[in-house]
This record gives structure tokens, C-alpha cells and sequence, in this order.
């Protein structure tokens, strides 16, 4: 069996909403929301928080602690070397990973990624149609190493550019049911408006332990003035000029990123 690992990329610099991680959800923290949903998924051996070395990260660790999961203080700027490293650390043979701003990640199809990694030889798994912050992702190990090993960029906070080439690896991309489909809606936490969705979503819908994302795309199908509540904010994305260059960077130097793939996939 492939030990799986879940990280959680999670740090408390935003500007757009201050220490938005540890605000309060019906009297948890988001980034508590989002471990309490981890724990509940199948065949994951260990969390980890992936934070930084900043020591205003450090209540980060201190909720690591809390609530009985391990953590990791890495590199500040790169994400994809924190993750792993961490990978390493804790000698994972893939990882499953989701922000820390995203408390309503699909656990339905966290599980699905599971059976896939289990059942196959992927390099990288990501489910299509979600809507934006629900989606969890997965890599082997390998594949981010060769990413680490490649890149020309250094800040990777948005680095799905990197990974999703199935000119070089063995991408599963795998599409949702239609119920769950809606890839314009935005379900994650990064202005004051999009934790006030969230907040009405947590106080207006019922649940016991873990509000349902089948549950709560119902209800907005229902109720689609609830959606006004953020209706201006928009999804940070690369700009079209990175864009461009991580994809001239990749044609340009395809043979020699697919000798470094090789070299690390057989050692």
C-alpha cells in the first residue's frame, strides 16, 4: 500500500484578509474546519501543516499541536519546495493537498483521488468541474521532485502551470458529476467578502459534524442571491506573460526536463 500523506499549504500573510486562517467559522477556525474534514478521509497515514519559517506562522504550529496533526516550517516564497521537502520528511510516496483557506474541500472526491493513487501510477490527479477551492489535488513524489528540480520561477504560489503537463508526466484529470459541476463559483477565503459567504453558508445551512459541499451547492442552486455576497471578487490567476514563459520554458527545454524525470524516477 502507498503511504499517502495530506498537506496543507497554510500562512498567515494575507493582505487582502489579516490572519484570515484563524477566524471563526461556528467557533472553529477555517484552517480547523479544513483538519476536522481531513480526518474523516480513508486511507490518509498523515497531516501535516506545511507553513513557513516566519514566526508569524508560528500559530500555525501551535494549532498543529491542538488538534494532534504534525507540521513543517519550510521556505517562505516557495511553495512547491515546502511541499517537498515535507514530502521527504515524512516519506510519502504521494501527497494529497488543499490551501488552508478552503473549508468546504469535497470529501467525495478526496476519496476518489485516494482509489486512483492506490489503484494506479499516476504523477499527477486533479478532479475537473469543482468549484474553486473545493478541489484537492494529488502528486507523487517523483513528479514534484522534477518540478523542484526545473522550475524557473521562484514565488509558486500558483503553480498548477508547472505540473499539469502530460507532455512529461502522467496526468489524470477526471471529471465530476454534473451536480457538482459549477468551476465559475468560488468557494475559498481570500477577501472579506468571501468569508462573509462563507460565514452565511456555515450559519444557514444545517450539519452535524461537517457541512456537506452536495449540501451547499443545493442550497445555492436554490437561493442564487446568496452568491451577491461576493459576486465582485475574482480569482487570482498568473498573469498571461508567466503564463507564456512557463510554456515556452517547458517546449524549449522538453528533452532535457524529461532526462532529469527519468533520472530521478529511476534512482
Amino acid at each position: 500500500m502507498k503511504k499517502i500523506g495530506f498537506l496543507i499549504t497554510a500562512r498567515l500573510k494575507s493582505s487582502r484578509l489579516p490572519m484570515k486562517l484563524l477566524k471563526e467559522l461556528n467557533g472553529q477556525s477555517i484552517i480547523e474546519h479544513v483538519i476536522q474534514r481531513i480526518k474523516e478521509i480513508e486511507g490518509v497515514e498523515t497531516i501535516v501543516m506545511c507553513t513557513s519559517i516566519n514566526p508569524k506562522d508560528i500559530p500555525l504550529v501551535e494549532l498543529s499541536k491542538a488538534n494532534n496533526i504534525y507540521y513543517f516550517n519550510g521556505n517562505e516564497e516557495d511553495v512547491l519546495d515546502r511541499l517537498l521537502t515535507a514530502t521527504k520528511l515524512y516519506d510519502l510516496d504521494y501527497m494529497v493537498g488543499i490551501t488552508g483557506e478552503n473549508p468546504l474541500f469535497s470529501l467525495q472526491h478526496t476519496e476518489e483521488i485516494i482509489k486512483l493513487i492506490n489503484e494506479n501510477d499516476f504523477d499527477f490527479i486533479y478532479p475537473n468541474g469543482l468549484p474553486i477551492g473545493c478541489a484537492t489535488y494529488a502528486l507523487k513524489k517523483e513528479a514534484l521532485e522534477t518540478v523542484c528540480s526545473v522550475k524557473n520561477v521562484v514565488d509558486t504560489e500558483i503553480w498548477g502551470y508547472l505540473i499539469n503537463r502530460p507532455e512529461i508526466f502522467d496526468v489524470h484529470l477526471f471529471d465530476v458529476e454534473e451536480s457538482f459541476r459549477w468551476p465559475d463559483l468560488r468557494i475559498t477565503i481570500d477577501y472579506p467578502e468571501d468569508f462573509k459567504f462563507v460565514e452565511y453558508l456555515f450559519e444557514h445551512l444545517s450539519y452535524e459534524e461537517r457541512l456537506d459541499l452536495s449540501k451547499v451547492l443545493t442550497y445555492l442552486k436554490a437561493h442564487p442571491e446568496v452568491l451577491k455576497i461576493h459576486e465582485n471578487n475574482r480569482q487570482l490567476d498568473l498573469n498571461e506573460e508567466t503564463k507564456k514563459r512557463i510554456n515556452q520554458y517547458f517546449v524549449e527545454n522538453k528533452e532535457e526536463i524529461i532526462k532529469i524525470k527519468n533520472k530521478i524516477y529511476t534512482n
